[in-house]
């Protein structure tokens, strides 16, 4: 199909994009890599009449440290998520996430901002960014202000992103060393959404575990922070018994919404088996 008639803005800068949206008002959206909007336009189930361009905007790319944090812009791309070396170095769980969404094409595209930004619970990147403690600066008419990842997320297709709001920064704390990471994805094909996914960082002390940090990826009507399960996990030995009840504790608070992926228990389960995945994966690669 072909999408309603939109006037199409480009800006130049955060500030510049900021004043567009103040004076466009509700009927304007904004654009990153288009993933999620365009084919939404195509089928007329948005239907914006103003479209504002944040791809020329060049302070809204890049990757670097500054102190015991990584900054990323919103603007930057999956592709040069993958090809960060920073990022390989200090945050590879990142690394890692970006390589399981979809397909290269759409990598080459897509942004973390946008991803972030459009509040699906199928996307991967809030999972990536519960289990990394991240952080949003979300910039507005009335200046910066910063929302952690946990709580961003308040439900389907909705975050605390304000209308006259773009997310410009996402920011997050230098694992400790010697952390392990994980995500393990099980989806049906090359480019689709995860039937169930699990992210996590482990932190251990001797054998035991120190501190866990689990997202789940389309397990409920917006990503999911299995607290229950990082909880027990402080302390514990990584071993059948305990993996099997932080995947219980896991499962427990999962609410997945049936479709051709599966139906609700069977996804549950998957969550499950991922999250014992996931762990076992960081757990191998920790470093006391």
């Amino acid at each position: 199909m072909i999408p309603a008639a939109f006037d199409y803005h480009a800006p130049r800068s955060v500030a510049d994009a900021i004043k567009l949206l103040g004076q466009l008002g509700p009927e304007a959206k904004l654009l990153a890599g288009g993933h999620s909007l365009l084919p939404m336009m195509k089928l007329r189930f948005a239907q914006p009449a103003h479209l504002v361009d944040l791809g020329r905007i060049a302070e809204l790319r890049g990757i670097s440290q500054v102190g015991n944090e990584i900054r990323i812009g919103a603007m930057t791309t999956e592709h040069e998520l993958l090809s960060s070396k920073l990022l390989a170095e200090k945050a590879p769980l990142l690394v890692e996430g970006a390589g399981w969404i979809a397909d290269p094409q759409v990598r080459y595209k897509g942004t973390i901002g946008g991803d972030i930004s459009h509040g699906d619970p199928a996307n991967d990147h809030p999972a990536l960014m519960i289990a990394l403690d991240a952080s949003f600066v979300l910039t507005g008419p009335k200046g910066e202000r910063v929302v952690k990842a946990d709580g961003y997320f308040l439900g389907l297709y909705s975050t605390q992103l304000a209308a006259d709001e773009i997310l410009t920064q996402i920011r997050i704390p230098v694992p400790a060393a010697g952390s392990g990471w994980s995500y393990q994805k099980l989806k049906r094909k090359t480019g689709d959404f995860a039937t169930a996914a699990t992210a996590v960082m482990l932190q251990m002390k001797g054998k035991s575990v120190a501190k866990a940090a689990i997202g789940l990826t389309n397990a409920g009507p917006t990503v999911l922070k299995a607290r229950e399960a990082e909880a027990y996990l402080a302390g514990k030995e990584i071993n059948d018994a305990s993996l099997n009840e932080a995947a219980r504790l896991a499962m427990k608070i999962c609410n997945p919404t049936p479709d051709q992926r599966g139906d609700a228990d069977y996804k549950r389960a998957m969550c499950g088996e991922m999250t014992r995945r996931a762990l076992q994966a960081a757990h191998a690669r920790a470093k006391a």
